[in-house]
């Protein structure tokens, strides 16, 4: 098939998988390049010794993330939302409220849409605002670093995601159980973990889909 014959998904993935390959070469060669300029290279058991401390985690993690987050963000918001990354943080919340904003479904053409949209936006916003920080993150420090406003920096994202819980949850009580209790017993047995508790999202919506599943068959939800 030409290029120019493709239909609009088969050009998202066509170029896709350009970019996520073209990006993940880009980021590999930043450390190679140090390394071969100073010709310093790491030791290998050093190396991996690293790599098995925290590899395990963030691998489950991405994994689960493309598991939860693809659904929603659809073919281009994915491919996009994943090369520029947060998703977290901001392309996933951006993308629920556009969603919600213009009552479109996810796995929806008005949905693919939408979704590509919010986490361009929000791309593009992104790198804005990283733009003008670092032009005034001098003058500013001061001002961040400032003991009063560090509570308030340290509930930006509980008060984000809360704020998008109350509408999800009052949508969807039923299915939001299971996750809600889960991640309560997580963090009272584990209290160490709840500064840990952003990379737990998608642990929790892999609970709720599976809670929502077995509801189903039972007839508890329509």
């Amino acid at each position: 098939m030409k290029l120019r014959e493709m239909d609009y998904m088969d050009s998202t993935h066509f170029w896709g998988r350009i970019w996520m390959v073209g990006m993940g070469l880009m980021l590999l060669m930043f450390p190679v390049a140090t390394c071969v300029y100073f010709n310093a290279w790491p030791q290998a058991t050093p190396l991996l010794q690293g790599l098995l401390a925290i590899v395990p985690m963030y691998w489950t993690v991405g994994a689960i993330e493309v598991v939860t987050y693809v659904p929603m963000l659809g073919a281009g918001g994915s491919y996009l939302g994943f090369i520029t990354g947060n998703l977290t943080n901001l392309k996933v919340p951006c993308t629920i409220t556009a969603l919600n904003k213009v009552e479109a479904k996810p796995g929806t053409p008005e949905g693919e849409v939408v979704a590509t949209i919010a986490v361009a936006v929000s791309s593009i916003v992104t790198t804005l605002v990283i733009f003008i920080g670092v032009l005034l993150i001098v003058p500013l420090t001061p001002i961040l670093d400032s003991p009063a406003l560090k509570p308030a920096f340290d509930q930006i994202l509980p008060a984000l995601f809360g704020g998008l819980g109350i509408a999800l949850i009052g949508r969807n009580l039923k299915v939001s159980i299971a996750p809600i209790v889960s991640m309560i017993i997580l963090f009272v047995s584990v209290p160490s973990l709840a500064p840990k508790g952003a990379i737990f999202v998608p642990v929790a919506a892999v609970i709720a889909i599976a809670a929502a599943r077995i509801m189903y068959k039972k007839g508890w939800l329509k």
